[in-house]
């Protein structure tokens, strides 16, 4: 009974109907669409840490975990090394540099990336070789890089440093091609650490032997389980460094946190315009249904039937909407640039996609609420 009254009305107003539910479509595509940017943006400033084949990173103590800023000696490693449980140990050197082109094409920024053979931080590559050496002139390009200045394997790029007061300019040869390893919203390039540090932009131009430094030192554990106790085993056998599992360094990469605490508000925000808008929508329709609420409940219809019957028309209205916002979605998604961040991850949709059809049943609850209340006799004016 409850649903041929709510599917009943419905389709005698359709019109309006489907127009409140273009109404919470935009709200749909509004949350997603957040949802999407926050898991984007979050991707290409994480991509590499994510994918990270460590358990534990190691900064430079009081440097709020920042690796442009940490300075580990490479003696260290070796401390590092001796510490039982600790299946592999990995510098890691990340700087700022330029692929620039004698053609037509655009300079490319990138995260340039020093690591070393068969420890941690190197990616696989999908096409070509890893590297296999500390010191050679190769180069392993993540495939944003491909995708956006068309190189191959075998190309030979020009990397551009700034050392010193002058522009210095590296060829190096594409040997790899990784999958996608984006870190601080740049692609990466990864290079044998040895060419890294004579390579990489610095105060002045390298002459001479200088001191090696890490900025990061990667961790491998032969028990992951065991993090914590190896965290402080570490910084008590190893002077002045701080470390941390990968989740904690990604919340501390610049500007992470205020991102996603920016972005879930947003779509807080959003999610309680729609419990109004639908509230009030379907308060003003129940408004205008006294009379006839008060008929049925004359004629015997009970509270739980008309309730019931409410609640149905703004579940029916509300899926109605999200499914039309999903479509939207998904058109408009597909028509966007591939350089746009935006990133449709099956949980944070799923998720999405509960709230939105959530808020119609919790907007209605004032509704449903006025439905029950209606006296018969007094709607129908029979009575004060």
């Amino acid at each position: 009974m409850a649903l041929y009254l709510a599917v009943k009305e419905i389709w005698r107003n359709k019109g309006r109907y489907f127009l409140f539910s273009l109404v919470i479509a935009l709200i749909a595509v509004l949350v997603l669409f957040i949802a999407a940017l926050n898991e984007g943006l979050s991707s290409v400033n994480k991509e590499y840490l994510d994918k990270l084949d460590a358990d534990l990173l190691i900064f430079q103590a009081n440097t709020e975990r920042s690796a442009s800023a940490s300075r580990i000696d490479r003696s260290k490693l070796n401390d590092i090394r001796r510490i039982d449980g600790i299946s592999a140990v990995g510098p890691l050197g990340i700087a700022n540099a330029e692929i620039v082109f004698k053609d037509n094409r655009k300079p490319l920024k990138i995260t340039l990336i020093g690591v070393e053979p068969n420890v941690p931080g190197q990616p696989q590559p999908l096409f070509g070789t890893p590297l296999n050496t500390d010191k050679g002139n190769d180069i392993v390009v993540d495939i944003n890089i491909v995708r956006k200045r068309n190189i191959h394997l075998g190309d030979m790029v020009t990397l551009k440093s700034t050392q010193g007061t002058r522009e210095e300019f590296f060829n190096l040869r594409v040997v790899g091609i990784s999958d996608s390893q984006q870190y601080l919203y740049s692609p990466s390039g990864f290079v044998p650490y040895f060419t890294w540090e004579r390579i990489r932009p610095q105060q002045s131009v390298p002459s001479g032997f200088q001191q090696v430094v890490s900025n990061v030192i990667l961790v491998k554990l032969s028990d992951p389980s065991q993090r914590q106790k190896y965290i402080d085993m570490i910084e008590q056998r190893v002077a002045n460094v701080e470390v941390v599992d990968k989740q904690k360094a990604i919340e501390s990469l610049p500007g992470y946190s205020a991102q996603k605490s920016t972005l879930n508000t947003q779509q807080t925000f959003t999610l309680l315009i729609g419990i109004l808008v639908i509230g009030g929508f379907f308060q003003i329709q129940m408004l205008q249904k006294v009379p006839l609420i008060g008929v049925l409940k004359a004629i015997g219809t009970s509270d739980v039937i008309v309730a019931s019957a409410v609640i149905i028309q703004i579940i029916i209205v509300t899926v109605l909407g999200v499914f039309l916002g999903g479509i939207v979605t998904l058109a408009l998604a597909l028509a966007f640039a591939e350089n746009i961040p935006i990133v449709f991850n099956g949980t944070s949709v799923m998720v999405a996609l509960a709230a939105l059809l959530a808020i119609g049943p919790v907007g209605g609850l004032v509704t449903v609420r006025l439905a029950i209340s209606v006296e018969p006799l007094i709607a129908l004016g029979l009575s004060s």
